[in-house]
């Protein structure tokens, strides 16, 4: 697969995660319920011993409840499956956050610190996929000549490719390695919009039976059970979406406004995608590939500015982290990359720079001569052969010649 195309396919998951992020927020896949004995607010499903009531008939708006958060249910339909399967990943990412906020009671602390560790348990994983691509990248030219070669038969194309990776040593790590930080971020979703909110989470860090952390919550009460305000933020709820900059009209997709933390997200994705694209020569031609790497590393970021009035502020600052962490990761990877030139300018720090943790380029397979010389293996020396009297041997041939001319006259 080019790079190019895996790019692509990179992007559209993106698009789709957005979707399935809003989709899945929509069914509520983990099961919000209001505190037994609390009247349950139209549309909310009940625990056993709650008490539903018709929604008044009046306009005036209902009080805010109490919520109870417990793992979802196992029913028939899928929606349930797919929400009972997703529990135990929630209750990871919960137990986490709620164990870090206990050290350190700022929840915009503990999401970093949740961040952090996430993306350190990540770290041989995405250092495989940062290895895999940038020598991908490196036997582009010859990728792109196998498809020229064989661009009528795919068959023989995929086998000469995979001959070429066997031949330099380059084991693929495959897409959904890279489609896996955007996996982890709805289950960070899931955290923020229903554990931020909820009054009584405690079901939810209860494993077999025994409670995991000591978090005491009021089931009656209609405050959340962990604080979502964010101090450093100027006091800001990291379970709304807050921090939006007006605009003076409104947009389908936008809204009336435009997230500023979706701002700050996209332009550190943007040194991300441009970090791992392959050094560029200013002046070089490239190829079609390389044109259409470049456009959609600049271009894909831009997509979460379309999707950042639906995203919570606890989402953009483990977005936000994350992809500093990755930087940081390709920095001491695969260095700059193709960050710069940047407008044209190179800066002197980013000239022949090596990275700290360099991937190791594939070369061509050596002869067993040579690689014998290099493992350390003397050379096998070469057979002697017998000394010849150089006489004998030029009389031989003189009375060889005489015979088969004195035939050739008796004829």
């Amino acid at each position: 697969m080019s790079e190019s195309r895996r790019l692509f396919r990179i992007g559209i998951g993106l698009g789709l995660l957005a979707v399935l992020v809003i989709v899945l927020a929509a069914c509520n896949p983990i099961q919000v319920s209001p505190s037994p004995g609390v009247t349950a607010a139209p549309g909310a499903s009940a625990v056993p011993g709650a008490t539903a009531t018709p929604a008044p008939a009046s306009t005036v708006t209902p009080a805010p409840t109490p919520f109870v958060l417990h793992p979802a249910p196992l029913k028939a339909d899928p929606i349930s499956v797919l929400a009972w399967l997703f529990t135990p990943i929630y209750q990871a990412f919960l137990l986490l956050l709620v164990a870090i906020d206990l050290v350190v009671p700022d929840i915009g602390i503990a999401i970093i610190l949740t961040t952090i560790v996430v993306r350190t348990l990540m770290v041989p994983l995405m250092r495989r996929q940062m290895v895999s691509m940038r020598q991908m990248q490196a036997i582009g030219p010859e990728i792109r000549e196998i498809q020229r070669r064989f661009k009528n038969d795919r068959l023989k194309a995929q086998q000469a490719q995979s001959a070429l990776m066997k031949e330099r040593g380059i084991s693929q790590a495959g897409c959904l390695v890279a489609m896996l930080p955007l996996f982890l971020i709805l289950p960070m979703y899931q955290v923020v919009r229903e554990g931020l909110t909820a009054s009584d989470i405690t079901p939810m860090l209860t494993i077999f039976g025994f409670k995991v952390l000591p978090v005491t919550c009021d089931p009656t009460s209609i405050q959340p059970c962990l604080d979502p305000h964010v101090p450093w933020l100027g006091g800001i709820n990291a379970a709304h979406f807050e921090g939006m900059i007006p605009l003076p009209f409104a947009l389908p997709i936008l809204g009336a406004g435009i997230s500023i933390f979706a701002l700050v997200y996209t332009v550190i994705q943007l040194a991300a995608s441009r970090m791992a694209l392959p050094p560029h020569t200013p002046g070089a031609q490239l190829d079609q590939n390389a044109r259409t790497q470049r456009t959609m590393a600049i271009w894909l970021p831009f997509i979460t500015i379309l999707y950042g009035s639906v995203i919570p502020v606890g989402v953009f600052i483990y977005l936000i982290v994350s992809t500093i962490y990755q930087v940081i990761q390709q920095f001491l990877t695969t260095g700059w990359g193709g960050m710069f030139p940047l407008f044209g300018w190179t800066p002197g720090f980013a000239v022949d720079h090596k990275p700290r943790f360099p991937v190791a380029m594939p070369t061509a397979a050596a002869s067993t001569a040579t690689q014998s010389r290099s493992a350390g293996a003397p050379a096998r020396p070469k057979p002697e052969r017998p000394a010849l009297d150089r006489s004998a041997s030029a009389e031989s041939t003189i009375r060889r010649r005489g015979r088969q001319g004195r035939r050739g006259r008796r004829r």
